[in-house]
């Protein structure tokens, strides 16, 4: 029988770990509860995980009872999930969907460990442009969420490529397994459809300055296969803005540009569209929705869509203010600043609640 080798812990320089991979500690949270509790009272998101937003909110609009069927739409970390499936209180069945078959695998081991089996929670690795496909499977469900945010987990991890702020591959795939990469994107589009993307999908300001550079270094031949080749070349784009703007700057056109980059590699307003066109057909008759956007061209096309459909009769009522997260949570997860929730509940027109 051969020796199982023992694994040493990953060694880090200085006092506290700095790269992603190095925190050992946070990426085990059963183990080292003490730690992860520190870092998340600092008001910092612990290594590899995430922390669920407007939880509460979310649970007093879809008033989940035990013996009802729910639709998560974006599993993610499964913080949402675990709190709907503890109101179940082991009596009913939710549906998780996501398309990152990386970070998924951990969380539904992570919900099968805390006793959630198959009979109460099931998984389907799927887009939840899709869920009309679920509902010919399982039926009509009395409550349904999708939080469209990023996780966490995803945005730290450097070999994901979602944020400027680490070095990575250009990639920003929810599922790295299909699909052009960000840097193949940026490789196979012309400078003017870049410029697009950067008005239609984040409002850049300095569209034109940037696809000039990128599209200039490229041509001389620079790679813009990384994170940090990307943001250097947007640093380097917006030379003439003024010494004591140029930080902050700098630090907004990376996070637009990244994000619009995010949105068309992923489809994300197609996938929305989507989604919101299918949703009051997969809701039973005074089925809840909550959905929560993270920029203001998801929240138009959910406000716009709510608005639409309670006009046509489909929904009875809607949320007619966004709906903030609290000072505190915000203080807690700054992560949570941008996040907005907007709520629909489906008309009882002529069809019996399932």
């Amino acid at each position: 029988m051969e020796e199982k080798q023992h694994k040493r812990r990953v060694r880090y320089s200085g006092k506290y770990p700095k790269k992603f991979e190095e925190k050992y500690k946070e990426h085990n949270p059963e183990k080292y509860k003490d730690v992860v509790e520190h870092v998340i009272s600092k008001g910092s998101t612990p290594a590899g995980m995430h922390i669920s937003i407007m939880v509460k909110e979310i649970l007093d609009f879809l008033k989940i009872e035990p013996g009802q069927q729910g639709l998560d739409c974006t599993l993610g970390y499964g913080g949402h999930t675990s709190k709907m499936l503890e109101k179940l209180q082991g009596n009913g069945c939710i549906y998780g969907l996501d398309i990152d078959p990386i970070e998924s695998k951990k969380t539904v081991e992570r919900l099968r460990n805390a006793g959630y089996g198959e009979d109460v929670f099931k998984f389907r690795l799927i887009n939840f442009e899709n869920i009309d496909k679920i509902c010919e499977e399982a039926g009509k469900f009395d409550f349904v969420l999708a939080d469209l945010g990023v996780s966490s987990m995803q945005i730290d991890n450097p070999e994901r490529g979602f944020s400027y702020k680490i070095d990575g591959p250009l990639d920003l795939r929810l599922n790295p397994d299909g699909g052009e990469s960000a840097a193949e994107r940026l490789h196979n589009i012309t400078k003017e459809e870049f410029i697009g993307m950067l008005v239609e999908n984040s409002d850049e300001p300095y569209a034109e300055e940037i696809a000039e550079k990128v599209f200039s270094l490229m041509k001389k031949g620079n790679s813009m296969d990384t994170t940090t080749a990307l943001r250097e070349a947007i640093e380097a784009a917006l030379w003439k803005v003024p010494k004591e703007e140029k930080a902050v700057t700098v630090k907004k056109s990376c996070a637009r540009v990244f994000q619009a980059l995010r949105i068309d590699v992923n489809s994300e307003f197609e996938v929305l569209y989507s989604f919101l066109d299918k949703l009051p057909s997969v809701l039973k008759a005074g089925g809840r929705a909550a959905i929560l956007t993270f920029h203001s061209g998801e929240d138009r096309l959910v406000k716009k869509s709510f608005k639409e459909l309670k006009k046509a009769g489909v929904y009875s009522e809607i949320s007619e203010d966004v709906i903030r997260p609290s000072a505190e949570e915000c203080r807690i997860n700054p992560r949570s600043k941008s996040t907005k929730m907007r709520w629909a509940i489906k008309a009882d027109i002529g069809e019996k609640a399932e």
